[in-house]
Formats: C-alpha cells, structure tokens, sequence
C-alpha cells in the first residue's frame, strides 16, 4: 500500500555511486550536501540486483472468454515485463523499443514505466524492496546523467547518461519528455512515503531531480513553453508548444515547479491560445470540447493523464474528462463508420494512435488513417469508455499468438492487409498498464494527485 509523502525533503542528496555494504549509512552523514552529481561523497545503501524474471512467468495469449479481472491480470502483468525483465541493465531505465538500439534508452517512457512499476507493487507481482532498489538505481543514472538546463533528453544511452539525438537539432533537453519522466518520479516518491532509509534517499534523489529543472528557462522569457534546446544549435528548431496536444502536463508540472516555475500567462496565452485549441464542434454526433477535428491520435488523452487526473478536472477551457470520453468515443465511431472501407474495422477492432505500421512510425488518426489498429489506443482508454475497451480486449486477445508475445500485445496490426507489428514500444506498454491500473484502482491518479505541488500549481493556473 503506498504511503502519499507530502513533507518537504528530508535528507541530502546521495551521488549516485552507490556502494554495496551491509551496514547501511545515513545519507544525513555523507559528505556531499550539494545534490546529485556535485561532490565526491557518497552514501553507502545495500542495493539488492532484482531478479531478472520476477513479475512471474510468460503467459500465453489470455482466452477472450475469460472473466475480465482474469484477462486485465494477464495484460498488465506480461506488459510490465517489458519495464521490469526488459529494462536497461546499467540504467534500469526503460529501452525505447525492443527490435533496435538496445543501448538506447527513452525518458518518457522510462517516466511510464515507473507509474506501471508502481501498480506491479500495488498488484503484489514485485516485491517492494526490489523495486525501491531498481527505482534508486534509476534514479542515481538520472543525477548522473547529461541534463540541459535540468531537462534531460528524449533519449540516453543507458550506459553512459549521455545524450544521444532524436533528430538533426533535437540533441538536448526536450521539456515535455522531461515532464512524463517527473510525473513518474513524483508518483514513486508519494508511493515510498516511509520513514526507512532507503525510502527517504529515494525521496531526496527524486526532489533533487525536480527542483533541478528550469521550466521557466525554457520560456525564453516570452509567454511561451518551448519544447526543445539544445547545445549546439540553441532554439533552432524554435517549437513554442500550443494546445490541444499531448503536453497539458508539461505546463502543471512547470506552473508546481519548486524552483524555476513558469507565470500563467504561459500557460493562458502560450499554451491555451493555440490555434488548435478550442473545437467546440461535433464528430459523429458527439461534441469536442478541444483540439483537432476528429480527435486526432488518442494519446493525447493519455500521456498527460497517466498521473493526472481528469476526473473533475476543469479550467475556463474545458471539462477534461468530458474531453477524454469524446475523444475516445469519436476514435470508435470512425472506425466504426470506416469511411475508407477498411477490412477489420468494427466496434470491437478500433483504436487509432501514434504506433508501428507498415509505413514506419504513424500517428493514426481520424483524420490519418492508414488501416493500422494499435492496442494500446483502446486498453489505454479504459477509464474513460469501459464497455467499448472492455469489446476491443476481447477482440485482441482473440488474436492469439499473432498479436501477443513476450511482453503482452504487439505494438499494432493491420487487419486489412493482415500485418502484424514485431516489436514493442516503452511509450505504448506503459499506457497499457497505468491507465488500465488507473480504470481499476485509480493508483496512480491518487499518487501524482497528492503531490502538494501539483495541488498548488493547478490552483495557481486555474483549475
């Protein structure tokens, strides 16, 4: 059970060379009071290596039959082997895909796979002294790992902590990856809110990392949140982020920041200002409160909402579960409209999404339809269509082994030309597990939710 952890950080920061000795040292004692990365002292914490297999073992495809409690068990936990059994060895952190770059390590979805570490705790499949282990070591790689003005990459090398380019002039700090990666972390420290030392240098590691980021920085001193910098080409690729998108939490995140905290005005006039915010229209018969027509991929009402909760969420824009359940329900309805005819597409066989495809990495949509159905679009929706998602569960697990593998549903398919994805990405496995989680327990919505920051920063932005 987690213990919500609300007081202010209690303990130095540890650097991230742990040494491995039985008798466990106080942080409080180490010599480095200057946080992660800054000194040469050290606390010494007997660090357990998890298991390499301890979620339990592999399962076959779930029957479609099966009790629904039955099949969630199975779903959730062969999924989060892929965080837990798949997870970088050095970092610990979570890889971007499984069929490529093994090396390469991605920190938003490493932000995922904390929040679906935490409901294999909560669930009882790890262990929570292994997990607090594995969450220290991730934690450490962070402090010692390359950092752009506190914001890290969107992807590292799990062994080295340096920055590897997602694109040409996108080799540095990348604001919204950074803030998936918070939100994971303040989940983890409200969940080990005890008094054990290990959980105190847990906190005290994460606060370091948080305190650390300067969102306003990434202001640029304007009324704008910009998404990239880096340190060769500076503001090149000059992408101030406005609404609707994927990157709501990037702006609670940056209005709660401790330190380096952005005004309103950049999240009212920056970010809500958007030309692409406000919709208002309706799309098979059901109104959207925001963002593009049709919706757009479902993972906009996803990333954001893995920790935040949108129940009774509502600014001067917007009810954001309203905006959710439209959102969800215009995607099912569009496949099961299938303008474009495609073979498969049903009420139970929907869900459209940023995935694999057969034209390489797509955000489907409404509106950019490729014939391409990615589970997690659908499993991640759980909260908000139950009996619609509960129908496309079924359906895929119905697919048997083409569909399912080692670490759950295959990233996507495409029933019209019978394609079937070979690979899994960290970004859509950890939307299977937390939302699903979140659909069952509300775990990790209670956890970020109960961060104090959180509470003020959405006061102070209006919510």
């Amino acid at each position: 059970m987690e213990r919500p952890y609300s007081e202010a950080a209690d303990v130095s920061s540890p650097r991230a060379a742990l040494r491995v000795e039985s008798d466990l040292q106080s942080p409080d004692q180490g010599p480095n009071s200057h946080g992660l990365g800054r000194g040469d002292g050290h606390a010494a914490v007997a660090i357990e290596t998890p298991p390499r297999i301890s979620v339990g073992r592999k399962h076959g495809a779930p029957r479609s039959d099966a009790p629904l409690e039955e099949i969630l068990d199975t779903v959730q936990r062969q999924t989060l082997r892929y965080f837990w059994d798949f997870g970088h060895p050095t970092s610990g952190l979570a890889r971007e895909r499984s069929n490529a770059t093994p090396h390469v390590v991605t920190t938003g979805g490493s932000g995922f796979g904390i929040m679906a570490i935490l409901a294999g705790v909560g669930r009882g499949w790890i262990g929570r002294q292994v997990a607090l282990d594995r969450l220290i070591t991730m934690v450490c790689f962070l402090g010692e790992a390359e950092r752009h003005h506190g914001a890290f990459p969107h992807w590292m090398d799990g062994d080295s902590g340096r920055t590897i380019s997602f694109s040409h002039l996108d080799d540095g700090g990348d604001i919204v990856e950074t803030a998936y990666l918070m939100a994971g972390l303040l989940s983890a420290r409200q969940y080990f809110g005890g008094p054990e030392p290990k959980e105190r240098i847990l906190r005290s590691l994460i606060d370091t990392l948080w305190r650390d980021v300067e969102w306003d920085w990434y202001t640029r001193g304007s009324h704008s949140l910009f998404w990239h910098w880096s340190p060769v080409h500076g503001w090149a690729m000059d992408h101030a982020i406005s609404g609707w998108n994927e990157c709501l939490i990037a702006f609670v995140l940056a209005a709660s920041a401790p330190r380096h905290p952005i005004e309103p005005s950049v999240y009212h006039r920056g970010w809500a200002a958007g030309q692409a915010f406000v919709n208002g229209r309706s799309f098979d018969g059901i109104p959207l409160p925001l963002g593009h027509d049709h919706g757009g991929p479902l993972f906009f009402a996803h990333y954001s909402f893995l920790g935040l909760d949108p129940r009774r969420l509502r600014d001067r824009y917007a009810d954001y579960w309203q905006q959710n359940v439209a959102h969800t329900r215009i995607n099912q309805a569009h496949c099961i409209r299938n303008p474009k005819k495609f073979d498969g597409y049903s009420a139970e066989c929907w869900g459209l999404t940023a995935s694999d495809s057969i034209h390489g990495y797509v955000a489907h949509a409404p509106d950019h339809d490729h014939g391409v159905i990615a589970p997690t679009g659908a499993l991640g929706s759980f909260p908000y269509t139950p009996a619609e998602c509960e129908r496309a569960l079924r359906h895929f697990a119905s697919r048997g082994d083409r569909l399912w593998g080692e670490y759950g549903f295959r990233d996507a398919f495409s029933p019209a030309v019978d394609w079937y994805a070979d690979s899994y990405l960290a970004i859509d496995q950890g939307q299977i597990v937390v939302m699903i989680e979140n659909y069952r327990s509300g775990l990790l919505w209670r956890l970020f939710m109960s961060c104090p920051e959180i509470q003020a920063g959405l006061a102070k932005l209006g919510f």
